[in-house]
């Protein structure tokens, strides 16, 4: 098994990520094993701090680094929360509080305007270095279409899975079951370009 680096110490991307790059003959590290502090997102775009974290995560390895940048569109915001999404309430909570702090901010942002003019869509940024001073980093990047709604609902996921309708389905992200959303999601998209990259290398 080749090891790369995956820069996130996030145990369920590090699980759901793995067994996407697994049947490659790829296992990932997590880089809390290598680095005691995320490097900061100073980038103005997903792919900008996708490029950062994996470079990052390669040079204190010295492994090749998978990285991802992902965050939640309004159209009606301007494209906020976007790249700021993890924290977007400015709450200094952690885990599900902060979950539900930022989607409690988000609402109150979209006040009372009509569910039609709540489009959205989640974004999702691959980098894949093959060492810290590579050129040309394969990108992949996905998206997924929905909405934003008052109340939260769903018991899976995390972060604005519980506000967000899945656009051409009558449920959030949340109620789908962890294989039927990377089927679909944003992240799975994303990591289908990935393999389909990773294989041809």
């Amino acid at each position: 098994m080749k090891q790369v680096v995956l820069a996130s110490g996030n145990a369920g991307k590090l699980k759901e990520f793995g067994q996407c790059l697994a049947p490659l003959g790829i296992e990932l590290v997590p880089q809390n094993q290598f680095i005691s502090e995320e490097v900061e997102e100073t980038g103005l775009s997903f792919v900008e701090n996708a490029i950062l974290k994996a470079r990052h995560a390669s040079a204190a390895s010295g492994m090749p680094a998978l990285a991802d940048d992902s965050g939640l569109e309004v159209d009606a915001l301007g494209g906020a929360p976007g790249i700021y999404s993890a924290r977007y309430s400015g709450s200094p909570l952690t885990g599900q509080a902060k979950d539900a702090a930022n989607s409690a901010h988000l609402i109150a942002n979209l006040g009372h305007m009509p569910v039609d003019q709540r489009t959205a869509r989640f974004q999702c940024v691959l980098v894949y270095m093959r060492h810290a001073t590579d050129p040309t980093p394969i990108i992949c990047q996905a998206a997924w279409e929905g909405m934003i709604m008052d109340s939260p609902q769903g018991e899976h996921g995390f972060g604005y899975d519980p506000i967000f309708q899945v656009s051409g389905m009558s449920c959030r992200a949340a109620q789908l079951a962890p294989t039927e959303k990377i089927a679909i999601s944003h992240r799975g998209k994303a990591l289908a370009q990935l393999q389909q990259a990773l294989a041809k290398v």
